[in-house]
């Protein structure tokens, strides 16, 4: 009788609790139609599941800094990519290549970053469109 309180408890705790974690497609947030270059320097790195995230700020025209959110892909499709944190170091310039975000929001799929030592990145996890490779001069 315990046992199966004890199953019918747990059974509905699965069954009402909330997801780990919202994951959705490429097309449902970037658009492939909106293709961005932003130059910047990174201020933070989120090595985290189930996407990371680069954080650059992007100096205006008009003089005023936006800090961009830039989607890659997880942990361990990085380090697969022969990437590790301490290649991402904060102050780092970079170049990045990749689409916005359809809500208009500063925020990318990250699709390609070049440092301004010229190393490559790929860090992007939805719609691998090959760009041309980026310059930073």
């Amino acid at each position: 009788m315990k046992a199966t309180l004890f199953l019918i408890l747990v059974s509905g705790l699965l069954v009402t609790s909330p997801p780990v974690s919202a994951h959705h497609s490429f097309a449902a947030e970037f658009d492939v139609d909106s293709p961005v270059e932003l130059r910047g320097v990174l201020t933070k790195m989120e090595w985290v599941n189930p996407h990371g995230w680069l954080y650059i700020d992007v100096t205006q025209p008009d003089g005023t800094v936006v800090n961009w959110a830039i989607e890659a892909g997880g942990p361990n499709q990085l380090l697969r990519r022969g990437l590790r944190k301490t290649d991402f170091p904060i102050g780092l310039e970079v170049l990045v290549q990749g689409f916005a975000a359809k809500s208009g929001a500063a925020k990318a799929n990250g699709q390609e970053i070049t440092t301004a030592d010229g190393r490559n990145f790929i860090p992007g996890r939805g719609q691998q469109r090959r760009w041309g490779h980026g310059s930073m001069g």
